[in-house]
This record gives C-alpha cells, sequence and structure tokens, in this order.
C-alpha cells in the first residue's frame, strides 16, 4: 500500500514537472493598447480585449478606465503564436464578475490588423452602416396630456420628440441600425442638475420603452421616441420641463446598461430653439464622443 501511495506521488510530481516544462516553453509578447476617449464603467463593469485567431475570439486581459480616461494598463502579455497569427481585435463591455468565458455581446471597438497595428473603430456598434452621415431632426409638442378628441392645450414646450410633426409624426432619425448589446437613449439636458431620459429604442418609428414622465398613467405617445415630461419628477428636477433652448442628445446605450448616465457614444447632439410644433430642430452628429486608437502588437 505504501509503495502504491509513493508510486502515485511520484507520477503526479512527475506530471506536474512536464506540465511545468511545457509551459517555459511558451513564447509571451506584448500587446500594447493605446486607446483615447473611454469612460469610467463603474464598479460593475470591465473593458475587455479580444484577439480573433483561426476565426475564434482569444482574451487579452481586461482593464478599467478612471474618471479623467486613464486605463489601468495598456500592456498585456499574449501568446506569440497567438498573437502572430491573429487577424482582429476587439473590445468588448463585461461584468466584472462574469460566469461566461465568451466574449459578450456589448462590443464596442474592433479593428483588422494590418502588419502589427489595428486601427480600432466603432464597427461592432452597428449591424450595419456607421454614423458617419448621422443626423435627425426633433420637435416640441406634448400629445399625452391632451384629451382624445381635443385640441391642442398649448403647452407643447414641456414635450419632445424625435421626428417629423404630423398626422401622425414619422421618423426623422437618420442612424445605423444597432447591433445586439446596443440600444439608443434620448436625454434632455438641464443645465445645474443633468441628463433626463426620454427612453431607449431601437425602433425610430415606433414608441419607445419609456414612458414614466408622460401626461398620464400609461399614456401612448406618437409613434416616434420621445417624451413629455408632466409627472414622476426625479430628485432634483422640477415638472413642467421646459426643453425650450436645453440640449438634447441621443445617445448609444450599453444593453445591459451600466449606469443610469449617458454612455460615451453620444451620436447626435442639438438644441431645442423656441418654437413647438409644426417647426422642427436639427441634430448634429457629434463624432466628439467616439473613441478612438491603436493596437500594437
Amino acid at each position: 500500500m505504501i509503495k502504491k501511495m509513493f508510486l502515485g506521488l511520484a507520477l503526479g510530481f512527475f506530471a506536474i514537472s512536464c506540465s511545468s516544462d511545457d509551459d517555459a516553453t511558451v513564447a509571451i509578447s506584448n500587446l500594447d493598447v493605446n486607446l483615447n476617449g473611454l469612460e469610467n464603467l463603474g464598479a460593475d463593469f470591465v473593458y475587455e480585449g479580444w484577439i480573433i485567431v483561426n476565426g475564434s475570439p482569444v482574451s487579452t486581459g481586461t482593464f478599467t478606465v478612471n474618471d479623467a480616461g486613464a486605463l489601468s494598463r495598456t500592456s498585456f502579455s499574449v501568446n506569440s503564436d497567438q498573437l502572430a497569427a491573429a487577424t482582429t481585435f476587439v473590445l468588448s463591455i463585461e461584468p466584472t464578475v462574469d460566469p461566461d468565458p465568451a466574449p459578450a455581446a456589448t462590443k464596442l471597438l474592433a479593428g483588422d490588423f494590418s502588419g502589427n497595428t489595428a486601427a480600432v473603430g466603432l464597427d461592432p456598434v452597428t449591424s450595419s452602416g456607421n454614423f458617419d452621415n448621422a443626423s435627425g431632426v426633433f420637435f416640441l409638442r406634448t400629445p399625452t396630456d391632451e384629451l382624445a378628441g381635443s385640441g391642442n392645450n398649448g403647452n407643447d414646450q414641456y414635450g419632445v420628440w424625435y421626428g417629423t410633426p404630423g398626422m401622425p409624426p414619422t421618423s426623422g432619425l437618420n442612424l445605423p441600425p444597432l447591433a445586439d448589446g446596443w440600444k439608443y437613449e434620448g436625454w434632455v439636458v438641464v443645465d445645474g442638475v443633468g441628463p433626463l431620459t426620454t427612453g431607449t429604442f431601437t425602433t425610430f418609428g415606433a414608441v419607445d420603452e419609456f414612458n414614466d414622465f408622460s401626461g398620464a398613467e400609461n399614456t401612448v405617445g406618437p409613434p416616434v421616441p420621445g417624451e413629455d415630461f408632466f409627472r414622476n419628477a426625479p430628485a432634483g428636477f422640477t415638472f413642467p420641463l421646459d426643453v425650450r433652448g436645453r440640449t438634447v442628445v441621443i445617445s448609444v446605450e450599453p444593453s445591459p446598461d451600466n449606469s443610469p448616465a449617458p454612455f460615451l457614444l453620444k451620436p447626435l447632439v442639438g438644441t431645442a430653439g423656441n418654437d413647438t410644433a409644426p417647426a422642427t430642430n436639427n441634430f448634429n452628429l457629434n463624432a466628439s464622443s467616439f473613441p478612438t486608437g491603436t493596437i500594437v502588437r
């Protein structure tokens, strides 16, 4: 029995020694991540890099970003053979405690290697197209506090809707469809208080997923995203909220979302004028909100 025990221990030690020798022969190379424009994801989420090797993702490691936009790590040790064979780099947003070894659907940046460098962009955020020609219009109107069959009650400065006025209104957003893991969200910015959501959406010609501020319980607005501001004002805000002169934003949000505040991607920004519907206001492309960078192997 003792001989068998010693024999088992010896075989186990031999297996460990062989494994250690094998591991020691694996060559390691550095992958340098040079990214600008990322933001702090909070305690529950991290960024994770991936290289695509023979069509499959291989993690290069996780990192966080502080409030100043500085990365916690910029250099990562990667298997040399895998790194040399990599065709693409992808950056995703992952839960801090992540039971799934595969990349999440929220892929933020990607780029193909050309030689030893990959310039990354927002290709994985959209299912087709890009934000190069993003544009749109919005109008001020408050349809959710009007009784059916009644006329306009003259308080249209308290609501904002993303589209072109009409009976019914039609979509006025020129934005690409989003990939899985992302949603659009509208915001009105109140100086000194902060941004106020108008709801998330993925379809431009239908109601969005939020109506908590509307004029009446369970009121459904027109068939475009937007919101009236009459009830359930969050702390710090006063309703009814006059939208005139305020900044209006369309952001792209991770789903699931890492924060109740707007995410870093804000493709459209505009300022509400003094005229209510049928007047419209223009959104402008806000490319300065898009992160950029290069990956070097």
